[in-house]
This record gives structure tokens, sequence and C-alpha cells, in this order.
């Protein structure tokens, strides 16, 4: 069973930066076909970045440039730096694992909020 542990969500203002992070575990853990995702009042949950199952980062158009997506596999963990943020990046962000089965399993999600 694959568990997921977000956390480094918070209120920041307009043009500041954050940075999460998904801690897993489970069996035969890879950090591959691993990301993020984001759910804002009112919209679908829409992909925000990711590594897919050939390792390679891949982001949503909305922020690419801004938010970069890097991985340590020593400490089975996923990080999500976000700079320039905006208000419209508010949201519940989530950590996704999928398995070998494309089975998808979610963290338990940490909001971001971004207001001056």
């Amino acid at each position: 069973q694959v568990q997921l542990v977000e956390s480094g969500g918070g209120l920041v203002q307009p043009g500041g930066s954050l940075r999460l992070s998904c801690v897993a575990s489970g069996i035969t853990l890879s950090l591959n076909a691993m990301g993020w995702y984001r759910q804002a009042p009112g919209k679908g949950r829409e992909l925000v970045a990711e590594f897919t199952r050939g390792g390679r980062p891949n982001y949503a158009d909305s922020v690419k440039g801004r938010f970069t997506i890097s991985r340590d596999n020593a400490k089975n963990t996923v990080y999500l730096q976000m700079n320039s943020l905006k208000p419209e990046d508010t949201a519940v962000y989530y950590c996704n694992k999928k398995d070998a089965l494309d089975r998808d399993y979610w963290g338990q999600g940490t909001q971001v909020t971004v207001s001056s």
C-alpha cells in the first residue's frame, strides 16, 4: 500500500515562493509516475507537475518557468518548488502516485493560498 504525506503549504503574497514536500512509502516504491495535482474551489483536479514513468519532468503550461519538480530518492521524497506565485495558484495541492497497474494513490492535500 502506497502512502503519501504532503507538507509545506501556507499563505504567501503574490510573487512569493513555497516548497511542497511529499514523502512516499510503500512496496517496491519508485519515484517515477509521481507528481503534483491541484484543485481550486469549484474546479476539477488538474495536473501541475509530474515525473513520467520514464522519469522525465512534465509541467502544466500554466506553471512552466515558475514551478520545478525535483526528488530525493534516498528520502523517498518529491518536491515542488513554486516561485512567482499568483493568486490563481491558490488551491489544495495533492501528491499523486500511479502504480504499475495505473492505479492512483493520493495524499491528504495541502492548502496553498496566494493573497496580499
